[in-house]
């Protein structure tokens, strides 16, 4: 599931807000340099991705699901692999930290309803409990996005996971499952631009889901929107790798030309594996 996440973010960040022309011409299912993120190389994953690893590290470690301990994990990513892809201004803040979670609680402005608490989101989906799924996605999404739209997209985000991982759901009823379950307008079918608001890449992850019967085409799709598309790519393909309705097809490539540093591909397969270990072993 973080690796299909990881995925997703790392093709979409050679999209994110490109002309319609150029997501045309260039969306063929092969990494592509961004025009202008030249820091970002083909392959190479995003904050999409990183910030999931910390939310996925803090699962498996076991320790205790509290603000502060989720602050620690959000420095310790970023400080152990400093990359771009973060908001401006959230890039500078985890820059300048240097007191770990208690200064990042300290300094942060919680109030964005941007996707940065959803795109995080998807891996807590693994949990078994719906409720819990709901409340840990509400306290993640609480530190940087204390609004109600920003806790909304995160825990709508995460539902996405849990119901196709743990209510063996269809397609066809996950906006329904959404909208029963999370206040906000699930049920509308996406169209357009997708700008930065968290509902909005969740909008869009649900209608490339419902439309979808491949993992590839649902790349695609998820790209042809333009906008924020990395992170739609991310939330859809982290969920739709835990549906059976849809063809797990990505191309090898997308797999084999991923990033492999030390947290690159290798390592979230190894984070995959754990967590399939630690949440579907019984």
């Amino acid at each position: 599931m973080l690796i299909e996440l990881a995925i997703g973010d790392a093709y979409g960040a050679g999209f994110e807000y490109v002309d319609r022309q150029e997501v045309v011409r260039h969306n063929n299912l092969s990494y592509r340099q961004h025009p202008k993120h030249t820091g970002t190389l083909p392959g190479m994953y995003t904050d999409d991705t990183q910030m999931s690893l910390a939310i996925a590290e803090l699962m498996l470690s076991g320790d205790a699901w509290t603000p502060l301990n989720i602050a620690h994990r959000f420095v310790e990513v970023f400080k152990r692999d400093p990359r771009e892809g973060y908001a401006e201004g959230f890039y500078h803040f985890l820059r300048k930290n240097t007191g770990g979670g208690e200064e990042f609680l300290a300094h942060i402005n919680p109030t964005s309803d941007k996707s940065g608490a959803a795109m995080r989101a998807p891996v807590i989906g693994l949990l078994a409990d719906k409720q819990e799924v709901l409340e840990k996605a509400e306290i993640q999404a609480a530190i940087t996005h204390c609004t109600k739209d920003g806790i909304n997209a995160a825990q709508a985000s995460a539902l996405i996971v849990h119901f196709f991982a743990w209510e063996g759901g269809k397609k066809q009823d996950l906006a329904p499952y959404l909208k029963a379950n999370v206040k906000g307008d699930w049920l509308s079918r996406w169209t357009g631009k997708v700008r930065s608001k968290g509902w909005m890449s969740v909008r869009a992850a649900i209608t490339a889901i419902a439309q979808a019967d491949t993992m590839s085409n649902l790349l695609k799709n998820c790209i042809a929107y333009t906008g924020d598309v990395d992170t739609v790519a991310a939330i859809a393909l982290a969920g739709a790798s835990m549906c059976k309705e849809i063809k797990q097809d990505l191309p090898y490539w997308l797999y084999g030309d991923m990033e492999n540093g030390t947290y690159g591909k290798a390592y979230i397969e190894t984070l995959d594996a754990q967590l399939k270990e630690k949440y579907f072993s019984n």
